[in-house]
């Protein structure tokens, strides 16, 4: 080109350039990518309202599904998904890269376990890339996607590591998307601060993420009964219950249901077994949990049992993980309080976490078959006595299962302190 000339001294592509179609600039973007087999899963290969036949879980889907493809066509600041091992988190964030790549744009996804081992890996002598080299990518990659966090082993390093990269990315406001394989409070509580920060994450839940390595097995009690006590199957009128049982049936079940909608203060079930404490505490779970928060659900003697086992050698969760979830829960229901045996050790570890729950205001629901004074330590008794926080609903009716009571024989009891907040 001659000197003089309008383009004299401008860089052009080469013209090999031009020839590089735009499937072999997909394909390169998807070796970039670190999808690897992943790739097959892209939104075509999603049903729109996922697999359940539960009406509100495939309305929860339907939105989950929307919120995907609207932010992979325009990927900005970070999208957090949250729900049970299983419900497809990691099929929508690699639908989200692959829909990102297609539109030309330089994305990443890796699991947080993963990406942890290659930052191990960088130091060994026979490495292909520097550890600056990946840690530099991780941290400013256009679009990142980060799987299963909260699964990694939380060791110092591993932490520090792991903050860096996301605190760089939340600090330049560069898209990232997150799938968590735990609950959020269980989280370091930097990182948890930067995934609860609305102003910068939007968070999409596909449902129940009660699974968790510290007390999975309380929480199969709750499956269990969650798809069989609901709401609407709730019986105000009892199983022949007289007026004043169908009236106390009335209020705990509306008081349940204004508990659901906005928890607060604490709800306390007293009755007889059977007459459908545990049903409305399941059902306010039920309602809490489609909106993507967690509940924890402890049947009282199987709590206590648990926390004995975290002492065996064979528990793979230690006792602190476990009372500090519980302690500590956004939420809780303990069920069956007062039926469990009452030794001295079972008695302070219960009245440690209703005293933590009253004095940090902890939304709480506990079902009691009586209150009777020699029924429930003294300390706990006083806690329970607090109208200040604790709403009391007495349920006067018959047990639903005995089709053969005879409701005039069956008494409630209520506890001549009983006064609602409500």
């Amino acid at each position: 080109m001659e000197v003089g000339h309008p383009n004299f001294g401008k860089a052009f592509p080469c013209s090999c350039q031009d020839r590089i179609t735009q499937s072999q600039k997909i394909e390169r973007l998807q070796r970039q990518s670190n999808l690897g087999g992943l790739t097959r899963l892209n939104f075509k290969s999603l049903n729109s309202t996922g697999k359940s036949e539960d009406h509100q879980t495939q309305e929860r889907y339907s939105q989950t599904y929307n919120a995907a493809i609207e932010y992979a066509d325009n990927p900005d600041m970070w999208l957090l998904f949250t729900g049970a091992s299983g419900s497809g988190k990691t099929h929508f964030l690699a639908a989200i890269i692959t829909r990102v790549i297609e539109n030309n744009l330089q994305a990443f996804y890796i699991s947080v376990p993963d990406l942890l081992d290659h930052l191990r890996s960088t130091f060994t002598p026979s490495t292909d890339i520097s550890y600056d080299q990946l840690f530099q990518h991780l941290r400013t990659v256009p679009v990142l996607a980060l799987d299963d966090l909260g699964s990694h082993a939380t060791t110092p390093w591993a932490q520090e590591k792991l903050n860096q990269i996301l605190s760089h990315r939340f600090n330049s406001q560069l898209p990232t998307i997150i799938a968590l394989s735990v609950p959020i409070r269980q989280l370091d509580p930097q990182l948890r601060a930067r995934l609860e920060d609305k102003n910068v994450v939007g968070h999409v839940s596909l449902g129940d993420q009660s699974v968790t390595s510290t007390h999975w097995q309380l929480d199969r009690i709750k499956s269990a009964l969650k798809s069989r006590m609901t709401f609407s199957n709730f019986d105000t009128k009892g199983n022949r219950a007289e007026p004043t049982g169908q009236e106390s049936l009335q209020r705990a079940f509306s008081a349940a249901k204004l508990f659901s909608q906005e928890p607060s203060g604490w709800l306390v079930f007293v009755g007889p077994e059977g007459s459908g404490k545990t049903h409305l505490a399941i059902a306010v779970v039920r309602e809490i949990e489609s909106k993507g928060e967690y509940v924890c659900f402890a049947f009282v003697p199987d709590l206590l049992d648990h926390l004995r086992y975290t002492f065996s050698p064979q528990s793979a969760v230690t006792y602190d993980q476990l009372f500090e979830d519980v302690r500590t829960s956004p939420y809780l229901v303990l069920d069956d309080l007062g039926s469990h045996s009452s030794t001295p050790w079972a008695e302070e570890k219960l009245y440690q976490i209703i005293v933590h729950r009253q004095e940090a205001r902890l939304p709480t629901i506990i079902t009691l078959r009586d209150f009777m004074e020699d029924h429930l330590p003294a300390p706990v008794q006083s806690r329970l006595k607090d109208i200040s926080i604790v709403s009391w609903f007495p349920i006067l009716a018959p047990d639903f299962r005995d089709k053969g009571a005879n409701p005039k024989s069956t008494k409630g009891t209520k506890p001549n302190y009983y006064k609602s907040r409500r």
